[in-house]
């Protein structure tokens, strides 16, 4: 049977908007060898409930249609059959798994701490009793070089290799992240990144609250993708009461989305191309980027659109002069956004820079299910925006611009291109808001939902158990889990120098990976 059928075939437990099926330990390893033949089937999340391995996959077809299969598979033992085997992408959920619930992947390919660096004082904190840890700190372990590695184009014992530690305090205001790397000369044979330094307990913080309170802690996943976090974590709470946001405020949703996507874009083109040297991008991001915050806070209240999206709608209603301030702000971007894009095309020191760099070949994106610019910049056209889909998007005009080169130029193109559709899409959402209330009572119950949101890097995911209307189990996955290995690779065999510009041009997420 193929890897969907064998998920199909186990017992259908209630969940919205899809079920999750329940798979005996045998039939869960039955998947895990055929998914080692299935390709397709993308893996988007690994986590556990203390109880439960649960995983997350998208079965896409060309056409853009498909399924979301959700798996799980009760511990043994405090063990499971490790996903890792046939989707190398579940190492690190695997490692985070093993860290917060105690619960370990058998036969896995990296059994190393992850996010525990052995100062929380106990073991295991997710579960019903944790553990104290008792032994002291040890120094983190990285993975050798010996020489090579496939696809660097460097041949084991061509020469000495040494090491280069950085961070994970850094010379800018940027999250804490340690990258070791292997390099022969200036050149990178491997890289490691060691993050889990802004690990802030937030799945449980959200344990025994209400949906409305812990979308508090769901908005400061990751500050930069608040409003998509806050949107999918929503989305999971009312897919779980049977309880959809109001029309009015699913479309009041989208404008926060795309004005978050536009600034985010904008940010990462002239933060970019500020590490090439090249100032005037940067300058003039920068000035649009705060023009569409300053826009934000006069309709939404905040500059980020903080705890503006909420379960059942949205906080409060466009401001009286928002959707003026909004357009004013657009239109400025509208009219310089081509020459924007001259500017990048015609200065040859950023071309020098960026083409052939940090090149992410498409199989590698396909096989990490890779999202947003990094992985529409490889072939993948991946949208949560049109599969699954949410409201109010289905009936909205837009296309998912894809390239197939995967170096820097590449994704830095995306993101321009990505600015343009959602320019389009902001003046069609603001053309024709609906009248209607923007708040829908959550009622006190019980269920399961998963939700999803498309930010700027990618589709984020949100899963909640809710007892009594308060949170019983949850998870929340951002699109940088499936894009940090994906730099470690990206990186091999480009000189140590154009890191930064490869890392600000992946731009994952460290708070949103940290949890």
């Amino acid at each position: 049977m193929s890897a969907a059928a064998i998920i199909e075939s186990g017992e259908p437990v209630p969940s919205r908007p899809w079920p999750r099926y329940l798979l005996s330990p045998d039939l869960w390893s039955e998947m895990v060898a055929a998914l080692a033949g299935e390709p397709a089937l993308a893996l988007l999340g690994l986590w556990s409930d203390g109880r439960l391995a649960i995983a997350l996959f998208q079965d896409q077809d060309a056409a853009g249609g498909g399924r979301m299969l959700a798996a799980s598979c009760p511990c043994v033992g405090d063990a499971y059959p490790a996903l890792s085997r046939a989707r190398p992408s579940a190492a690190w959920f695997e490692r985070m798994v093993q860290d917060l619930w105690g619960r370990s992947a058998t036969g896995g390919r990296d059994s190393r701490p992850w996010l525990d660096h052995g100062r929380w004082g106990v073991r295991a904190p997710m579960t019903a009793r944790p553990q104290a840890a008792t032994a002291a700190p040890e120094p983190p372990e990285f993975l050798g070089a010996g020489g090579g590695t496939e696809g660097s184009g460097l041949a084991a014992g061509s020469g000495d290799l040494h090491q280069v530690a950085v961070g994970p305090i850094h010379a800018g205001i940027i999250e804490p992240g340690h990258f070791r790397f292997h390099a022969q000369g200036e050149t990178v044979v491997r890289l490691e990144a060691r993050l889990g330094y802004t690990h802030k307990g937030t799945l449980a913080l959200m344990r025994g609250k209400s949906p409305r309170t812990a979308a508090r802690f769901a908005a400061r996943l990751s500050g930069d993708a608040t409003v998509a976090h806050s949107l999918a974590f929503a989305q999971a709470a009312e897919a779980a009461l049977e309880t959809p946001a109001p029309p009015r405020a699913a479309a009041l949703r989208a404008v926060m989305a795309e004005l978050e996507r536009i600034a985010n874009h904008l940010g990462d083109v002239g933060a970019i191309a500020g590490d090439a040297a090249f100032a005037l991008l940067p300058a003039r991001c920068g000035w649009h980027r705060e023009m569409l915050l300053r826009a934000a806070a006069a309709a939404f209240g905040h500059r980020l659109m903080m705890d503006c999206v909420v379960p059942g709608g949205v906080a409060g209603d466009l401001a009286t002069t928002g959707a003026a301030a909004i357009g004013n702000a657009l239109a400025g971007l509208e009219a310089e956004l081509p020459e924007l894009a001259r500017l990048y095309d015609d200065t040859s020191s950023l071309a020098d820079r960026m083409v052939g760099t940090g090149v992410l070949r498409p199989e590698l994106a396909a096989a990490f299910a890779a999202g947003g610019p990094v992985g529409r910049a490889s072939g993948r056209a991946a949208d949560a925006r049109r599969f699954p889909g949410y409201p109010p998007y289905p009936g909205l005009e837009f296309a998912v611009p894809t390239r197939s080169e995967g170096d820097v130029d590449a994704r830095v193109r995306i993101r321009l291109a990505e600015i343009g559709q959602s320019l389009h899409l902001l003046r069609q959402l603001l053309d024709a808001l609906p009248d209607g209330p923007v708040l829908a009572s959550l009622p006190p119950g019980n269920g399961e939902g998963f939700g999803c949101a498309e930010s700027f890097r990618g589709a984020a995911w949100h899963w909640l158990r809710l007892e009594g209307g308060l949170i019983a189990a949850g998870f929340a996955c951002d699109p940088s889990w499936l894009h940090w290995p994906l730099l470690q690779a990206a990186i091999e065999g480009n000189i140590i120098a154009d890191f930064p510009v490869c890392n600000k041009s992946f731009n994952g997420a460290y708070s949103g990976v940290d949890l």
